[in-house]
């Protein structure tokens, strides 16, 4: 049965400090909150790192950005790495930084083979360098391109099947950029290379009217449970978070969301 997580948010610091209940498994933590400090948020996640397990998230990689790599980020990360002795690194597969500036936002790039050549690429180096296989996420967005040569899913099977690196597969951005660019997310879970699916995400999105934008804010919808639960076959063994980055509720709320995942993986098997 697979294990839940959540991510370790600062608004939940006095209620893990004070050692109340947890019934989820394992935490997840954003990488760039804590490489580079050496305050309170590096001794929180220590403090967490002695009870649970710990997966280290990135934003800031930017595998297909300009400037990669960029030497000094990969070292404060590994140095990291070394420190909290995760069980899963992933980052984001997009691009955030151009000629060295940071655009604070995971951005699209077209699904070619010259950009599938650069991912392999760095993909490899990135692993290299970090010692250890990391995973990429799959991003939501919200415009496609006229050059790209293949499908999202197609994009990241090639990526993972040829250097080696993981899939984060994240089910809700998955549907956002179902609704969002047209495409079957059934068709898209049908075709991933779940033997390299490393942990699954989930999380809420806002409904604009026009267009699925991917908040964090709320509940998983109705709609990717009910993906969720159509593959959970596939994911009976995969780790599992639950991701709220925006008004965020109690932990025992945010904990009460993130264990209808195993609810679901239960009912199946029973």
């Amino acid at each position: 049965m697979s294990s839940i997580g959540v991510g370790l948010r600062k608004e939940h610091y006095p209620y893990l400090r004070k050692g109340e209940p947890v019934r989820i498994s394992w935490f997840e933590a954003i990488t760039e909150n804590y490489m580079d400090t050496q305050g309170r948020p590096l001794e929180m996640l220590e403090f967490i790192r002695k009870n649970f397990p710990v997966a280290l998230h990135g934003v800031s990689l930017s595998i297909l950005g300009g400037s990669f790599p960029d030497k000094k980020y990969l070292e404060r990360w590994k140095e990291l790495i070394r420190r909290i002795d995760p069980f899963l690194v992933s980052d984001h597969l997009c691009w955030t930084e151009q000629s060295g500036n940071y655009l604070h936002d995971l951005l699209p790039f077209p699904f070619t083979k010259e950009f599938l050549n650069f991912a392999i690429e760095r993909a490899v180096q990135v692993q290299e360098i970090l010692g250890r296989r990391i995973l990429f996420e799959n991003v939501s967005t919200y415009l496609s391109f006229p050059q790209n040569e293949m499908t999202e899913w197609e994009f990241i099977s090639e990526l993972s099947k040829k250097s080696g690196c993981g899939i984060l597969l994240d089910i809700n951005n998955i549907y956002v950029n179902s609704i969002n660019h047209g495409f079957s997310a059934v068709e898209y879970l049908n075709s991933i290379p779940w033997e390299n699916v490393g942990q699954i995400h989930l999380a809420g999105h806002t409904d604009t009217g026009d267009f699925l934008f991917d908040t964090h804010s709320k509940p998983v919808s109705q709609e990717v449970w009910e993906l969720f639960s159509s593959f959970s076959d596939k994911i009976q063994s995969i780790p599992i978070l639950l991701e709220w980055d925006e008004d965020i509720p109690s932990f025992t709320e945010m904990e009460e969301e993130a264990l209808k995942a195993k609810s679901i993986l239960e009912s199946v098997t029973t």
